[in-house]
């Protein structure tokens, strides 16, 4: 697995770790009370969960399993892949931020912002990798 993969699935699991534990917390607070300001963070759960998770794991993956080049380097130019890892992960503290302290409504749509470019450059990135059956 190349390192970029790792990255992302490190990532991932992270977000995995973090979305798990807030959902437990969230879970436990319906059986019994910690404290009102808890069910703030339930976009904050889902966003880990949902974007940091899943489609940062399935980014990590694809970059892994599509068809390399023969010839060097390898996979291309990566530039793009280790920018969208970046602008993702900004995008994704961004949202949450947004969501959780109730800042600027701009805060929102800049990090939902951020997670399309990570989706552009990535695809960007890949993209000459995608070859049909015939090559």
């Amino acid at each position: 697995m190349p390192p970029l993969s790792q990255w992302y699935v490190k990532c991932s699991f992270g977000y995995l770790l973090l979305g798990f534990t807030f959902g437990a917390l969230l879970l436990a607070h319906k059986g019994q009370p910690l404290h009102p300001a808890l069910w703030g963070w339930l976009p904050a759960h889902i966003e880990w969960l949902l974007i940091g998770w899943v489609a940062q794991l399935a980014l990590g993956v694809a970059f892994w399993i599509l068809p390399r080049f023969w010839t060097e380097p390898r996979r291309g130019n990566v530039t793009g892949a280790y920018l969208a890892l970046a602008l993702l992960n900004l995008g994704i503290w961004l949202v949450t931020a947004g969501t959780v302290f109730r800042l600027s409504p701009w805060a929102l749509v800049a990090g939902r912002l951020l997670e399309v470019a990570a989706a552009v450059a990535f695809a960007h990135a890949v993209w000459p990798r995608v070859v049909g059956r015939d090559g």
